[in-house]
């Protein structure tokens, strides 16, 4: 899987840049006026919330930002009124895509990904049409020059991670969603630094991969999470971390 979690660590390197000129901000306070309204306003009994805040947080996003973007989930104070939805679809070389979108208009947006993705030899398909090839998990990507390998298992596995695995120069650390938090105050307890934390939706197989296709695939990812509605795109491309490294 050499390059998967490579990928996930220039992707967040990249979020860093963007909260610069403020879309990271924008993402962030969809996600957390959404899950404010889905799961109400108290941090510590709506998880989603709590997750969404502590990315703010991470991003330095200001506490008056983050105030309002909840007060707005919870109708204390007026806003746009967004929907949640997930498009599945298929890019280069038949890998799966599940994206992940907040909008205040469905049709558009819709209209939109999909001129995306013909572009960029991609394809939306129906509902559940590889929904079924991803897992909601806790997320973790530690490069190898960060600890051990011993430190790491040692600190995950007491934590409740379910697996752990290398990837070229990383280690990738797996777990259930609910012991996600737990595990991220551990390895920042044992000072391992992550480069990138995220709950995502884990595929269970990956596609290799190569040249053109290789390309395309990383034009169709970055169009993709450069459009205003999409808050995550998930994919089961695996690329050598070589050619990674040159797109970006």
């Amino acid at each position: 899987m050499s390059g998967h979690s490579k990928w996930h660590s220039i992707k967040h390197k990249k979020a860093a840049a963007d909260s610069k000129r403020g879309r990271l901000f924008t993402r962030l306070i969809k996600e957390m006026t959404i899950a404010a309204r889905t799961g109400g306003g108290d941090v510590e009994s709506n998880p989603r919330l709590r997750l969404a805040v502590a990315n703010a947080k991470a991003a330095n996003m200001p506490a008056d930002n983050i105030k309002r973007a909840i007060m707005r989930g919870t109708g204390e104070l007026p806003g746009v009124s967004y929907e949640e939805a997930h498009y599945e679809g298929y890019g280069p070389g038949g890998v799966a895509l599940y994206v992940h979108v907040l909008t205040d208009n469905k049709n558009r947006t819709v209209a939109e990904l999909r001129h995306i993705l013909s572009k960029n030899g991609g394809n939306l398909g129906e509902t559940g049409c590889v929904g079924w090839m991803f897992h909601k998990k806790g997320y973790f990507v530690v490069e190898k020059s960060a600890t051990s390998e011993d430190k790491l298992l040692d600190v995950a596995l007491g934590a409740g991670a379910e697996d752990m695995r290398e990837d070229g120069g990383n280690f990738e650390v797996i777990s259930t969603p609910e012991s996600y938090d737990r595990i991220k105050a551990a390895l920042e307890t044992a000072g391992i630094a992550t480069a990138a934390a995220e709950v995502s939706m884990v595929p269970q197989s990956y596609v290799k991969l190569e040249g053109k296709n290789a390309q395309t695939m990383l034009k169709l990812m970055e169009a993709l999470e450069e459009h205003e509605d999409v808050q995550n795109v998930w994919a089961n491309f695996d690329i050598d971390e070589a050619e990674l490294i040159e797109a970006s």
